[in-house]
């Protein structure tokens, strides 16, 4: 199993605690990478918005794409996962820019592609907002020029949102055959799109049963279009204590979030723009990416058998959300990824004995 992380951009996850002891600054970030690669975190997803929709519009948040281009230079191992939405960049221009952050990490990028949801942010930064199944149609077109640029000089295309005529990119991307590409949805034409085109599927929080209809659903979609299998990661909200009766407290409190506040506002308008499977409450809601129903929330044992069930549908990494980050990550490494770490180990001690 991997482990990695949601980066922090918007100073924190929950929508009714105004501070969580985690600022949306340069420092914040850079000392929470690097600290993060030391206990065990493999890799960190950096969200791309230009709103903050956590702490409501007026609060501030981090650029990902400058901030995932100066993480790149100040970590040595961990995978750079960034979001990317088609309707805000120029895919060309976009496929320059990711190969040079590639070449600065030495081949550690990764793209998350999202086809936005908001209407607000898209207005008030002066792009254009199309309906969910138009949304999809372009960032079919965008993945297309991204792939013909990062992989051939020369290469045009003429679609109905993108042109490029006889387009050249250097240097090329580090990453072979090329930077990996992760998406999530649960609309149809997403899972059409990404089945199709994406290395690895991302999915929010649920129920181990649940995630495994979904992975399932994927890789026979993959078979049937001759593809080779993908990597499949899950949101996760972690909270770990060692009492049920400190579960329900902080549990308490990170949940209670009122109409009105600045975290609810978008709440009505997120439902309307996307396509999910199940409903959403506003308890689920009131942390980021669906994290809670993933139930990666007890004793370090009740977690370690929760992931186990994760594990065993065929989840390959969790992307963690916790709040404040960086202290409830210490607390994930030492009582579940060392635990990890040291069963490994005894595995591979006990197949080196019978050789």
């Amino acid at each position: 199993m991997r482990y990695g992380y949601w980066m922090p951009v918007f100073g924190g996850w929950l929508r009714n605690v105004e501070d969580e002891s985690m600022q949306p600054t340069w420092d914040y970030v850079k000392r929470l990478a690097m600290r993060s690669e030391e206990i065990g975190f493999d890799l960190s997803l950096i969200a791309e918005l230009n709103l903050n929709d956590i702490k409501g519009e007026r609060a501030p948040s981090l650029d990902a794409w400058s901030t995932a281009a100066a993480l790149a230079a100040v970590t040595q191992k961990q995978e750079l996962m960034v979001a990317v939405r088609p309707t805000f960049h120029n895919p060309a221009l976009l496929a320059k820019q990711a190969a040079n952050i590639d070449h600065i990490s030495g081949g550690r990028l990764s793209l998350n592609v999202v086809s936005s949801w908001w209407r607000d942010e898209a207005t008030k930064y002066g792009v254009g907002f199309e309906q969910h199944d138009d949304r999809y149609a372009r960032t079919a077109e965008w993945l297309t020029v991204l792939n013909g640029v990062w992989q051939e000089d020369g290469f045009s295309f003429n679609g109905k949102y993108y042109r490029v005529d006889n387009n050249t990119l250097q240097p090329k991307p580090v990453s072979r055959p090329r930077p990996a590409l992760y998406a999530g949805g649960e609309s149809e034409t997403a899972k059409d799109l990404i089945s199709s085109t994406c290395d690895g599927y991302v999915m929010h929080g649920d129920e181990p049963a649940t995630i495994g209809k979904r992975i399932r659903d994927m890789r026979e979609r993959r078979e049937k279009k001759g593809l080779p299998p993908m990597q499949y990661g899950v949101a996760a909200y972690s909270i770990i204590r060692s009492s049920d009766a400190e579960v329900k407290k902080e549990l308490s409190r990170i949940t209670n979030v009122q109409p009105g506040s600045a975290g609810y506002n978008n709440y009505q308008q997120w439902l309307a723009g996307t396509q999910l499977e199940q409903k959403v409450s506003l308890e689920d809601y009131s942390v980021s990416n669906r994290g809670l129903r993933s139930g990666l929330v007890g004793t370090a044992a009740q977690v370690e058998d929760r992931i186990a069930a994760f594990e065993e549908e065929g989840v390959d990494f969790f992307l963690l959300q916790c709040s404040p980050q960086l202290e409830e990550m210490e607390r994930f490494a030492d009582t579940i990824i060392s635990a990890d770490h040291l069963s490994g180990m005894a595995k591979n001690t006990a197949d080196d004995q019978r050789i």
